[in-house]
């Protein structure tokens, strides 16, 4: 293991932790009447005070530090003054910058007492995510990762987006390769030790078609099923893998007690 790649991981560390630990922190606020924009002040807030800034922040011009995407919406949804209420499934996305480098990371969660489907639509996204974290090393290809999502995904009777994907992230927010979660094993680009993405997919209730809305950023379910996604940033290691933005409190999938 060279030293660039020792000093990358370091970093990496340092910014998943605190993408982490902020999503840790806002569980407690989660509850009806609060704010998709006091979410978003809350954790502009603390990343700031912990040594860092949020990424998506005036990022191509998007003007809230996180997102939040509720019930249809599949991602990039803007935080806004729409309460919370009982029933809701809302994903909360954090990009921290820390150093110049950035830990990016999404979790479910739900408000109240949700329908059985919601909370198995949410359980079948998280299982996804873990098992194709859990398939990674070297030398295995990219189309790997989506081949194992698709399948445990569509078995469950889901369906998985197809118009966004996972990234490499570094020292810069969005780079080579996408991560599709979708695909045909051994196919694609062989992984190596060093890379860092993310892996953060995307599941719907219904089908897996979605519109961007007229904001430019609000992607949705086109035909208004639930949406779900969790996310981690992800680093290659010479036998395995390492999870930059694992949860400090052990919080995994709603709901967290």
């Amino acid at each position: 293991m060279n030293n660039n790649y020792i000093e990358k991981f370091e970093k990496m560390r340092i910014a998943g932790r605190l993408a982490a630990e902020t999503l840790d922190m806002i569980t407690g606020f989660i509850k009806p009447g609060i704010s998709t924009n006091q979410i978003d002040q809350l954790c502009y807030d603390y990343i700031k005070n912990n040594g860092g800034h949020s990424a998506p922040l005036f990022y191509r011009g998007y003007t809230k530090s996180l997102c939040t995407s509720l019930n249809h919406v599949v991602c990039h949804g803007i935080p806004s003054d729409r309460l919370l209420n009982e029933g809701d499934c809302l994903n909360i996305d954090v990009t921290a910058i820390v150093n110049g480098y950035h830990g990016d990371t999404s979790r479910m969660f739900t408000v109240g007492k949700i329908p059985i489907k919601a909370q198995n639509l949410i359980d079948t996204t998280y299982e996804s995510m873990m098992r194709a974290i859990k398939i990674l090393k070297p030398g295995i290809k990219l189309g790997d990762i989506g081949s194992e999502i698709q399948a445990y995904v569509e078995d469950k009777g889901f369906s998985v987006v197809r118009d966004f994907c996972g990234h490499g992230i570094s020292n810069t927010f969005h780079e080579k390769p996408n991560i599709l979660h979708y695909g045909k094993k051994n196919t694609g680009l062989e992984l190596k030790p060093g890379m860092t993405f993310t892996i953060e997919p995307m599941i719907n209730s219904g089908k897996y078609d979605v519109k961007v809305l007229n904001d430019g950023w609000t992607a949705v379910t086109k035909d208004k099923s639930l949406s779900a996604q969790f996310e981690h940033t992800i680093g290659i290691t010479e036998n395995g893998y390492e999870i930059f933005t694992e949860s400090v409190k052990g919080y995994i999938k709603p709901p967290y007690n």
